[in-house]
């Protein structure tokens, strides 16, 4: 009985010690000023943070890692939240370290990274998304999920946040994607991963980042340690409201005031501008002008930055040629954080004489502005060497985002950051024609890293043309080699600084027998979305599939919102395509649908859109059957049939299915004399 006892106290002992040690393990919200509290010392970890800001904890820890700034990962720099950190302007941020090689061996890998809490870290409509993670080197990727960060990581503060991912293995070789390089390696592989990085995460644009580190799993403790949150500070929800305005020559304000105080003064002034245009307007006496919003219209201090987008008036005096004046210092949060605007965003004046219009879009912007006390304001304008450049109206505008009312809405959409968008001065039209030798503005990409491209002749033995292609040699749907890109020249389209543009595309493709079903598409280009700038995605749905007709054939396309900066090709191109297999295109022409100015509507290939949007075609098939189809992307279409079509009430709907084929509704018919067939709009 005795020993039974003594068993029973142990055993007793034995949890009591288990559970003291789970209590004392360190748990999250952890400080941002010092590496958590839950890293594991002993174990391996390369690290870096902004500016060498955070001392690692101890000295084993490398500092081998950097955040890359180049080609398609640019960053920012920005003071936010008492701490200076780097913010992507587009969709990635790509994390190189120089000791890859450590990892390997290793299975799994710890991501510690600390992270600005603000809407970049949730998805669009302020749900919590997933992380990816690229991993490895083209052709062979992987884009492993590290986790997720709940909503309360929306807090306005610097957290520390844990991704785990797995270190997949490489098909070819058996070794895992990150700690070597293939033989098969194809572009930047320095770091053994993709763009000169290591580890790159994917659609994160605008995420805020101070300090990341590698390690292996269980470094930096376990994510629900990690991934604990403060709470956000408590503040008014922000208004139904997007755009506050002045205009001097009107002498109206709509919650907007001009400031006339500190090192800020104005002198207004009437019959400023030319003969036929006379207007009152303001001045600065120094450097600065800035503009307050009245009564909290637009939000508090305490709101999350925002996108913002000011639209002034001012006058192109030609006695001030030369001068360059634009936003300069905002703030980035309510704690004091200010950023700047870059000098090479400035406007130089041109001169005209003429009154001018232009925008500036700004993210990260808190309503705490600079100077404006005890008001709200955005970023406050500078006049280089106090250039008295005069301003007749200013607007002020927030890109809404989650579930308010206004959320994707441009406040200000007909006010552009290139006054010379709407003079009908830039170009609409760029072709290149390879069988007839034109070179329009239009040319053949760079050939080489996962877009080789090969030029030659194709098409029907009674129509050779030369024409081009994706290298493609294994012909193997989603292997390297599967791109076309081409080059626009001599800035034919108007420069890349100005706004996205709505860009009418049409190709001619040989409709190879051989490669019925194989599809193709315009795929990833530039957006200037809310603001923002970064990666966009022509969706699957705008397919082109080959039907084997044998012929020479042409696809339209139109894309809203096109950056000219180009993806991997430079220094401008539209839309890169993405192609299914060895198809041929003789001749690519890019038309821009302007908005507004002297060609405001005009479609330069209105010849190559079909005239309802839908193509409707038809072969006959070995069998004497007859093959009738038309995009799957046309909803709600219904083919009718007649055989008279002179007689408009003849007209019936076809009794037969459709079937899916390669992005097509297809209908099989068998013929019986004449018949006629139409689509019909929903």
């Amino acid at each position: 009985m005795k020993k039974v006892i003594t068993f029973l106290v142990l055993a007793s002992s034995l949890i009591l010690c288990v559970a003291v040690r789970a209590q004392q393990l360190a748990q999250g919200p952890f400080p941002p000023e010092q590496w958590p509290a839950s890293v594991d010392k002993t174990k391996t970890v390369h690290f870096m943070s902004v500016n060498d800001s955070i001392a690692p904890p101890v000295d084993t820890w490398e500092n081998t890692l950097s955040i890359r700034n180049d080609g398609d990962q640019t960053t920012a720099a920005l003071r936010i939240g008492g701490f200076n950190g780097v913010k992507a302007t587009g969709s990635y941020t790509n994390v190189a370290d120089t000791g890859f090689t450590e990892w390997a061996d290793q299975d799994v890998i710890d991501i510690l990274m600390q992270v600005y809490g603000d809407a970049s870290v949730l998805a669009a409509n302020g749900t919590p998304r997933n992380f990816n993670f690229l991993i490895g080197t083209l052709p062979e990727l992987d884009a492993p999920v590290g986790g997720q960060l709940p909503v309360e990581a929306k807090n306005q503060h610097w957290n520390w946040a844990l991704f785990r991912i797995v270190n997949s293995l490489r098909p070819s070789d058996g070794s895992h994607r990150v700690g070597s390089i293939p033989a098969n390696a194809q572009g930047a592989t320095t770091a053994g991963g993709v763009n000169g990085g290591t580890i790159r995460m994917e659609s994160v644009r605008n995420l805020i980042v101070r300090a990341v580190a590698f390690g292996p799993a269980g470094a930096f403790g376990e994510p629900e340690q990690v991934n604990i949150f403060s709470s956000s500070e408590a503040c008014a929800q922000e208004p139904e409201t997007n755009l506050a305005r002045i205009d001097l020559a009107s002498n109206q304000t709509d919650h907007l005031i001009l400031l006339n105080d500190r090192d800020q003064t104005v002198t207004i002034a009437t019959n400023i501008g030319p003969a036929n245009d006379k207007r009152r307007a303001a001045r600065p006496n120094g450097e600065f002008m800035n503009f307050a919003v009245t009564n909290n219209y637009l939000g508090f201090p305490c709101n999350e930055a925002k996108t913002v987008k000011i639209c002034l008036e001012y006058f192109d005096d030609p006695a001030l040629t030369g001068s360059r004046f634009g936003p300069e210092a905002y703030a980035t949060d309510n704690k004091g954080g200010v950023n700047f605007v870059t000098e090479d965003q400035w406007q130089t004046l041109a001169g005209t004489g003429l009154w001018a219009r232009r925008s500036w879009t700004i993210p990260n912007v808190n309503l705490s502005g600079t100077n404006v006390a005890p008001n709200t304001g955005g970023p406050r304008l500078i006049f280089e060497g106090s250039a008295p450049v005069f301003i007749s109206q200013f607007n002020l505008g927030i890109f809404r985002t989650g579930t308010n009312s206004l959320a994707g809405i441009d406040p200000l959409q007909d006010c552009f950051s290139d006054p010379d968008f709407c003079k009908g001065i830039y170009g609409n039209f760029a072709e290149l024609d390879l069988a007839n030798g034109i070179n329009d503005g239009l040319a053949p990409g760079s050939s080489g890293g996962d877009q080789e491209m090969i030029q030659a002749e194709a098409g029907p033995a009674n129509d050779r043309r030369l024409a081009i292609r994706p290298a493609r040699e294994d012909g193997t749907p989603g292997s390297a080699h599967q791109y076309l890109n081409f080059v626009i020249t001599d800035e034919k389209l108007g420069p890349t600084s100005q706004p996205g543009v709505r860009l009418a595309i049409c190709v001619t493709y040989y409709d190879d027998p051989a490669l019925i079903g194989s599809i193709f598409r315009p795929e990833v280009y530039i957006s200037d979305r809310g603001g923002t700038e970064g990666f966009a995605f022509v969706p699957a749905t705008a397919n082109v599939a080959l039907e084997g007709t044998d012929r020479w054939r042409t696809a339209y396309f139109e894309i809203t919102d096109v950056k000219l900066n180009g993806v991997n090709q430079g220094p401008q191109a539209a839309a890169r395509f993405t192609l299914s297999d060895k198809i041929f295109f003789s001749r690519i022409r890019y038309g821009v649908i302007r908005p507004c100015g002297p060609n405001a509507n005009v479609n330069p290939l209105e010849d190559c859109k079909p005239a309802s949007g839908v193509l409707l075609t038809a072969r006959r098939n070995t069998d004497g059957t007859v093959r009738i189809s038309w995009p799957l992307t046309a909803a709600g279409f219904t083919l009718q049939e007649n055989p008279d079509s002179s007689n408009p009430t003849g007209w019936i709907a076809n009794s037969t299915t459709p079937m899916v084929v390669a992005q097509e509704n297809v209908v099989t018919v068998t013929p019986t004399g004449t018949k006629y067939f139409r689509l019909i709009s929903p």
